[in-house]
């Protein structure tokens, strides 16, 4: 049993257990996510997601296998066990294709998901629930399973050939839009208990072949909606009494649990709540980058107070500018006047700057931020100022105060929410204060 397997068994067999995934490939975030990890005992599931990295290179240039590469050298240079690293594939399905006729996009797609499972990706979302071009809309859940089950089956060889463990799965056809939602409006509905029992049917039969009997064994979860979304600027939390109904459905099916998506910005109460009521996954991206930039942005003000003009890396104002000569990654999502455009840019809850973090222009400015303050001292006055809770830390001995010490923490602090939420012995019931007092050193370290 691989440890994914053994954790969701332990919460399926009372246990207030639950297994968070860190979706993302910023360095930053991901070494932060690690500190936390040996902060609290947790396995670490990063997982990528279709359009981040593909046999193409997706929007990072990275392949499978590359991406499994960077986050290994990752953990061995940060000292993380590799044991209790867990790669997943996340929207592994058409999604980037979807323009294209369908029996061209699923090529891609089944070639995108023997990369991954050849790769050593261990957790596998499969995600067909999108329409291509010459499809019916919306697609039919018989043609949803029917693919995922065609795309499992080469998952099973191309690991079983790479001499890879075989994989679990997540299905599942009401998916959240990756990244969040464009618009909340009147919010997003619960899935109804009826509709999740019907898709976990249509998708037993797409597994019935007797070569997929295994595999069927494998499937751990099923992506539901909990009434958990973003979108720009407001956030949708989880409402338990409202989800109780589509709670006490996966009650009655034995080894499952609920893959939570879109979960950014919930408070901790809130996850801990998911964990409860069984949505023992739980997705976590943007709100990781999030805070990644606001740390940046803090910095960057900081540096305005004590770099000369001419020194400075003008981290804001050349980010944007990168955004606004190659919007693609924006423009079909933020509307509004020059002035609201400038915004959402900035400080959208959806994070879409997230995407330019790799451009060759903001990498330089990045780099130039860092070295500007590593240079010199960093005034309390100004931590005060624009990290407050960083300035308590480092007051306290427990944080350096070092540009990338103060980056990480920025972030650990969002993603131990999680942590909290899902770990075992007790260590999900840890209050902030806990946490302050005799943890955060070790979310510091450099």
């Amino acid at each position: 049993m691989s440890a994914v397997s053994a954790l969701i068994a332990a919460h399926r067999s009372g246990q207030n257990v639950g297994l968070y995934s860190v979706c993302c490939s910023n360095e930053q975030v991901l070494v932060a996510a690690m500190q936390v990890a040996q902060r609290y005992g947790t396995p670490l599931l990063i997982e990528a997601t279709s359009n981040q990295v593909d046999q193409f290179g997706g929007y990072t240039g990275m392949t499978p296998a590359q991406y499994r590469d960077y986050v290994l050298a990752l953990a061995r240079e940060h000292g993380f066990p590799e044991q209790r690293l867990i790669l997943g594939g996340d929207h592994l399905g058409p999604n980037a294709w979807q323009r294209l006729p369908a029996e061209q996009a699923m090529a891609h797609a089944r070639e995108l998901i023997a990369a991954y499972a050849a790769a050593g990706f261990h957790k596998i979302h499969l995600d067909c629930s999108m329409a291509c071009a010459d499809d019916p809309t919306p697609l039919p859940d018989d043609t949803v399973a029917a693919r995922s089950a065609e795309l499992a089956r080469i998952a099973e060889r191309s690991a079983r050939e790479a001499g890879r463990p075989p994989p679990v799965y997540v299905i599942g056809t009401e998916v959240p839009v990756p990244g969040g939602e464009a618009s909340l409006h009147g919010g997003v509905a619960v899935t109804r208990p009826e509709a999740a029992a019907a898709t976990l049917e249509i998708h037993r039969r797409a597994f019935a072949a007797p070569d997929l009997a295994p595999a069927w064994e494998r499937v751990i979860a099923m992506v539901v909606q909990p009434g958990v979304d973003f979108d720009h600027s407001q956030v949708q939390h989880y409402d338990a009494p409202a989800a109780a109904a589509l709670s006490d459905f996966i009650e009655t099916q034995p080894r499952l649990v609920f893959e939570a998506h879109s979960t950014d910005y919930q408070n901790e109460a809130g996850l801990h709540a998911l964990v409860r009521d069984h949505y023992a996954i739980l997705k976590v991206g943007p709100a990781a980058t999030y805070a990644y930039r606001e740390a940046l942005f803090a910095l960057a003000a900081i540096e305005q107070s004590l770099v000369p003009a001419e020194r400075r890396s003008d981290l804001v104002d050349t980010l944007d500018r990168v955004m606004r000569e190659r919007p693609q990654h924006w423009v079909k999502h933020y509307s509004g006047d020059a002035q609201q455009l400038r915004l959402l840019r900035a400080y959208a809850l959806s994070d879409r700057c997230r995407y330019y973090w790799g451009e060759p222009e903001l990498q330089t400015a990045v780099h130039t931020l860092i070295d500007n303050l590593s240079a010199q001292p960093l005034p309390e006055i100004l931590l005060r100022q624009f990290l407050p809770e960083q300035q308590r830390e480092v007051e306290a001995g427990r944080l350096a105060a070092e540009p990338l010490a103060l980056i990480r923490h920025k972030v650990a602090q969002r993603l131990a929410e999680y942590a909290r939420a899902c770990a075992r012995n007790g260590a999900g019931t840890r209050t902030a204060v806990d946490n302050e007092s005799d943890g955060a050193k070790a979310l510091s370290q450099r």
